[in-house]
Order: C-alpha cells, then sequence, then structure tokens
C-alpha cells in the first residue's frame, strides 16, 4: 500500500489503533470510523468532547507519547508534518500514512477517498459524497482578495493553497493566486498597494491559523471591505466541508451588500 507521496504503508489489516497528527483529519477520521482514534494533537479541537490522548501539536508532536500509544497507524501531512518525525515514526517500526498537501478540494477529497477504502477498508462516507457534489460547481467570480493567514509578518494565500480553491469556488479571486509560494510574506506596503491599484478589492480575514478579528486585521487596512470567516471552514479538508460551503457563502455574502 502506497500513500499519497507514494511511500509504503505496511498494513497487514485496517488499522484498529490510529494516531492523527493532523486536525482536519482527525475529525475526518472520528467522523467516519469512529473509536479507531487513539491519540491527536492539542490541536485537534473537532469533534467536539473528542476523548483521546494528546501527543503535542503537528509541528512539535511528542514521539515519545504518540509511541507509549502503540498506534498501528499514524496520519499526517505533507505541509503540517515535519519529514524527520515521520521518518523516526517509520524507524521507530510504525506505519505512517502521509497525505498530500492539497491544491484543491477535489484533490483533498480523492485522497480522504483512497486512505478510507484503501487503509481503512471502509465505504466512501455520506459526508463525502455531499461535499463532493457540494463543491463540485464554480461560482462567478464577484471579488478579488487578499487572505492573510498570518500577521507579525503578514502571510498571505499563494498558488495552489486548498484555501485559495474553496474561495475560488465560492466566487472570490485572491490576488496571490499566481505567485511563485505557496505561502507569500508580502510586506504591509505591497498588499495596501493591492488595493490601491485595483488589483484587490475584498480582505478576507480567517480566523486560525492567526485569530484575525474585527479589531486585529482590518485596522491595517483602512476603508478597505473586508470578511471575517472560519479558518476550519476554510482549510481543513473533511466532514466541515459539507457545513462550511454555506456557512462560508453566507459570511462571503455579507461582504456583497
Amino acid at each position: 500500500m502506497k500513500d499519497d507521496l507514494d511511500a509504503d504503508v505496511p498494513l497487514d489489516c485496517p488499522p484498529s489503533r490510529i494516531v492523527s497528527l493532523v486536525p482536519a483529519l482527525t475529525e475526518a477520521v472520528a467522523v467516519t470510523a469512529a473509536g479507531l482514534l487513539v491519540g491527536a494533537t492539542d490541536y485537534c479541537t473537532h469533534p467536539p468532547g473528542l476523548d483521546v490522548s494528546r501527543v503535542g501539536g503537528s509541528k512539535y508532536p511528542r514521539l515519545d507519547a504518540v509511541l507509549d500509544l502503540r498506534p498501528e497507524l499514524v496520519l499526517a501531512n505533507s505541509e503540517e508534518n515535519r519529514p524527520g518525525d515521520v521518518a523516526a515514526l517509520r524507524e521507530a517500526g510504525i506505519a505512517v500514512w502521509v497525505m498530500a498537501a492539497p491544491a484543491t478540494v477535489a484533490m483533498a477529497l480523492n485522497s480522504l477517498r483512497a486512505l478510507f477504502t484503501r487503509a481503512f477498508a471502509v465505504p466512501v462516507p455520506d459526508w463525502l459524497v455531499q461535499a463532493d457534489r457540494l463543491w463540485r460547481d464554480e461560482r462567478p467570480t464577484w471579488a478579488r482578495a487578499v487572505v492573510p493567514v498570518w500577521r507579525k509578518p503578514w502571510v498571505v494565500l499563494g498558488r495552489d493553497t486548498f484555501g485559495g480553491d474553496v474561495l475560488r469556488r465560492l466566487g472570490v479571486e485572491h490576488a496571490y493566486a499566481d505567485h511563485a509560494e505557496r505561502y507569500p510574506r508580502p510586506k504591509l506596503t505591497e498588499l495596501r498597494e493591492k488595493f490601491d491599484s485595483g488589483e484587490a478589492d475584498l480582505l478576507v480575514l480567517p480566523d486560525e491559523p492567526y485569530e484575525f478579528t474585527a479589531d486585529d486585521g482590518p485596522d491595517s487596512f483602512p476603508g478597505v471591505p473586508y470578511v471575517l470567516l472560519s479558518g476550519r471552514y476554510l482549510t481543513w479538508y473533511g466532514p466541515s466541508l459539507v457545513a462550511g460551503h454555506a456557512e462560508l457563502a453566507r459570511s462571503l455574502a455579507a461582504a456583497r451588500v
């Protein structure tokens, strides 16, 4: 069996003890295959009330805590987790499935479909079928946005990002979609120039990974129309895509009034 990066995943049978190092994957597994998760990161906030052992953060998990849980499979992501940690787990004899950082909604859903049907040997979950249907169409473009995901320094969505594709399907292109980097770090003066020049006409501020609020973010762009969004709905791939379609569309609609 191979993961998204074409690495071997030595499983003799579907795993019954799983540790997830990716919040979005944690939610997807908990909803799809209840009872299999034994560990997750401190940032795995969904589903609410998830009762599993915590193993630290995605970037810096406590590998000893992961190993103590005796997982049959660890779930990781090529962007959120460090290759050295993945290698250390594999050297310790743990099977690790690494999901490629998805550039589109379709890519994320295809990856999840492979994980569930191949590694878990379970049917494609209903939420995935519904998400595929909801996100298949693309709405006409009505705005061009700057989408910061961090401040101090400013970091924005660039090329080939899942969040960028989510917005595009709801009619919002973003100003750095053709940038050479996936997460550019432009100066504030450059970001302001995007609006002054007409290259962008909307500021989109999610509440994670940086928690932008009405008092923290818009203050740097006086007079620029902005919208506050759920970062989970914007960047998590999994069951949240179902509710996220309507919720994001509703939030964005406020900017069109």
